[in-house]
């Protein structure tokens, strides 16, 4: 990095997750007892188009309890999840078909599942 002033994780990040990877590291066997072990699930987040601060503090924190308890010698599993926000995920499609006045009645079970898997093809 000589010569520059900013970090350049697209430099760096193929050659680590490879390493992690190989390693291991994101299926650690749940050996021991329940002490000996730390898991956190994390859910992204919801499918509404809007990231907020309480995303960031919720990902830094969840963050910052892994390591700390990986450096304590705990295995350690952070956990991907799934979208869980599917009532949210429809509200903000009906106020769009609202906008464009027509509602989910309006367009059938069928179309307004559709509009649902465009949404979170776009947003999720």
């Amino acid at each position: 990095m000589e010569g520059r002033t900013r970090f350049d994780p697209q430099e760096v990040e193929a050659r680590v997750f490879a390493e992690w990877m190989e390693g291991g590291y994101f299926h650690p066997e749940a050996e021991g007892t329940p002490e000996e072990n730390f898991s956190v699930a994390i859910p992204p987040p919801n499918v509404t188009g809007v990231l907020h601060m309480g995303h960031a503090l919720n990902g830094s924190m969840q963050d910052a309890l892994v390591r700390m308890n990986r450096m304590r010698g705990r295995n350690t599993l952070w956990i991907l999840g799934t979208d869980h926000a599917g009532i949210a995920t429809q509200s903000v499609v009906e106020k769009g078909l609202k906008a464009e006045g027509v509602s989910r009645h309006d367009l059938g079970r069928e179309a307004f599942v559709e509009r649902v898997w465009e949404w979170k093809a776009e947003f999720g």
